[in-house]
């Protein structure tokens, strides 16, 4: 198969906002929440929790936003993987957990790991033709 150039905007454009879709609703659902999520974070050992929290908030919804509209796509697909990274394996950590837990955990760390795949795919390729990146370089 070899799509066209057009077919390829397209295609990445409805890529780049399903990721979108992932992250930024999550990080506008912490900010509600954010003494809840602060305690999770905590609950999980992880040092400085509101601050963690406030990561979290601008990773999710900031460099999402980026991807969505494709400005900075290889630096914002960048750091939203290494952040992805991070907190799978420490929120999704299942070799550690009760054999009642593992299933669903070991779901979502794979998930997520396939979501990194994505980003750096647009790491590589980047935003594509329909993007503020590729209007800049015009």
């Amino acid at each position: 198969m070899n799509p066209s150039a057009s077919t390829q905007n397209i295609l990445t454009l409805v890529g780049r906002a399903l990721i979108a879709l992932l992250f930024i609703p999550a990080g506008l659902s912490k900010i509600g929440a954010f003494a809840g999520v602060a305690g999770y974070i905590a609950s999980k050992g992880v040092p400085l929790p509101q601050v963690a929290a406030v990561i979290g908030i601008v990773a999710e919804v900031g460099l999402g936003a980026l991807i969505l509209i494709g400005w900075q796509t290889r630096w914002a697909a960048l750091g939203m993987a290494i952040f992805t990274v991070v907190i799978t394996f420490i929120f999704h950590n299942f070799w550690a957990l009760p054999a009642e837990q593992v299933m669903a955990q070991q779901q979502a760390f794979f998930k997520n790991i396939a979501v990194v795949g994505g980003l750096l795919a647009l790491v590589a390729w980047g935003a594509g033709g329909y993007s503020v990146d590729a209007k800049r370089s015009v």
